[in-house]
């Protein structure tokens, strides 16, 4: 996905518009590649390989919840609440960033942010873990404005 989104930039160097972020703008491309992935995907039926099919190979994390835990959980979301949790959460995009990149207004990325992280904490099992009243054992969550 990264080598098409580089090509894509590479071919349409021209709308190259000076000024703009390099990294909104190939974040922009990426998000459109994906779109047109999953449209092309839902398009033909999913492709199973033998390789896929066998016992699980990841070990858990210290604190008992894995990587592929929360991977189950990101997929479980909206693919707009996925979007957004992604592009601020994981890449660090300012919200108006990925408003640009996801070509919506600024109200619409902090609504999305918030019920997929409220989502993911309630799949991830941290519902009521702010200030103090996480599980026992694991660190609390505190809501930072």
């Amino acid at each position: 996905m990264i080598q098409d989104t580089l090509e894509r930039a590479l071919a349409r160097l021209a709308q190259w518009r000076d000024g703009d972020s390099p990294r909104k703008w190939l974040f922009s491309i990426l998000h459109n590649l994906h779109v047109d992935g999953l449209r092309r995907k839902s398009r033909r039926p999913p492709h199973v390989g033998l390789d896929s099919v066998g016992a699980d190979q990841s070990a858990p994390a210290a604190d008992g919840a894995s990587g592929r835990d929360l991977d189950r959980a990101l997929q479980m979301l909206a693919s707009e609440q996925r979007e957004v949790v992604l592009l601020v959460g994981l890449e660090g995009l300012s919200y108006a960033e990925a408003a640009e990149v996801l070509a919506i207004p600024i109200g619409t990325v902090m609504s999305r942010l918030a019920r997929g992280r409220g989502r993911l904490r309630t799949l991830l099992g941290y519902e009521g873990g702010f200030e103090g009243g996480g599980k026992s054992g694991q660190a609390s969550l505190r809501r930072v404005k």
